[in-house]
């Protein structure tokens, strides 16, 4: 039978031969009792035996085996001993060997559920102790808190620096349909995602995420950053195929001390693209410079919002200015976008000149009225 695994079975091929030797080869010999015993006194295997069983599945689990190789080798091993069973047996015994069949089969149900169980319980186990300890190095990098002792505690070495990944997640076709529940719908959509990023990414990404969106932190060095963000456009189309549904992303890197700032600029590129009604896809600062520069907190900023007032009494000269850029300053398609007789938006935008002193037939009146208009569009929706 160990020959079999070493020979059948890839990974078991590459365990240390003192394992294979030791530990694989007792239980190997503990299983073999535990079915003579199962056969000679005609009794299912009980808690003590099955015990030992489930305690080995689970180390397997924590030595990161997967669980496919190790079901794989309880079938080849009973494959094997049925084989030998029927070697061994005379012609007037194939009776018993065949009725023996179907007892071998039961045997590998047996064990093999509680091996499945064994193997699924650590493995979850492992998992939600690896993800919160994940989860509070997140916090800890996020909030600028000392994140020594807690990288240790998660596995993880603190990067020297991260790349940022501010998240939007749309609505998958499931979360939609009203046969389905929404609360399961919105949970297998997360774990396809996060299973798609570590995938991708590997296990010492950070993710801190909800099925609407959040922070994900990828560890890089400095020198390396400029590159992961060059490839997070293919990471975003990657993670929303697999959750089915859009997915926004505001990228940002920093030094492992400047995440905090980092994940600022990171929420604040994904929040201004979903604002211009952007499509799945990932963003820097250089997509939204301008709108980026514009809602930061300035003397520049009031006045500019204060451009405007002047137009307050007339609210059709405000629809009319916005109008007139969002056609690109053609005034026929403006006119026609507004339904209104291209005179009319001529009078209105030389209303607006009189008004604010600002003409949109000149450069600064241009730059002025934009910065203005993209000021009160953003802020109306903050």
């Amino acid at each position: 039978m160990l020959d079999a695994f070493i020979e059948q079975i890839p990974l078991y091929g590459h365990l240390p031969r003192e394992q294979l030797e030791g530990e694989i080869l007792d239980i190997l010999r503990h299983n073999l009792r535990v079915f003579f015993s199962y056969l000679d006194e005609g009794r299912n295997p009980n808690e003590d035996e099955l015990g030992t069983i489930r305690s080995s599945a689970a180390r397997r689990a924590e030595e990161r085996i997967p669980l496919e190789a190790v079901l794989t080798a309880y079938h080849l091993g009973a494959l094997i001993g049925w084989r030998a069973l029927r070697e061994e047996a005379e012609p007037h015994e194939m009776p018993e060997v065949l009725d023996i069949a179907e007892r071998v089969l039961l045997y590998t149900q047996s064990v093999t559920s509680a091996v499945a169980q064994a193997y699924v319980e650590e493995r979850q186990a492992i998992y939600g102790e690896e993800r919160d300890a994940r989860r509070t190095l997140a916090e800890a990098l996020l909030s600028g808190t000392s994140v020594k002792g807690m990288a240790e505690r998660a596995g993880h070495e603190p990067a020297p620096a991260y790349v940022v990944v501010a998240l939007v997640i749309g609505t998958s076709p499931d979360e939609k349909d009203v046969g389905v529940e929404g609360a399961v719908a919105s949970r297998r959509k997360l774990r396809r995602l996060e299973s798609e990023l570590e995938a991708r990414m590997g296990t010492q990404v950070l993710p801190m995420l909800t099925p609407v969106g959040g922070v994900v932190l990828l560890p890089a060095l400095p020198e390396e950053c400029e590159a992961v963000v060059a490839d997070a456009p293919r990471l975003i189309e990657a993670l929303s195929a697999a959750a089915g549904a859009e997915v926004l992303a505001g990228v940002a890197w920093r030094e492992s001390a400047e995440v905090p700032s980092g994940a600022d600029e990171a929420r604040e590129v994904v929040r201004l693209a979903v604002e211009q009604g952007r499509t799945t896809g990932a963003y820097t600062i250089d997509d939204v410079v301008l709108e980026f520069l514009l809602t930061r907190p300035s003397q520049a900023a009031e006045k500019l919002e204060r451009v405007l007032d002047p137009l307050a009494d007339g609210p059709e000269l405000i629809a009319t200015l916005e109008g007139y850029f969002a056609a690109d300053f053609d005034r026929r398609r403006a006119a026609a976008n507004l339904h209104i007789h291209p005179n009319t938006l001529d009078y209105r935008l030389r209303r607006v000149a009189e008004l604010t002193g600002l003409s949109v037939g000149t450069a600064k009146g241009v730059q002025a009225l934009g910065a203005a208009l993209t000021i009160r569009r953003l802020r109306a929706e903050q």
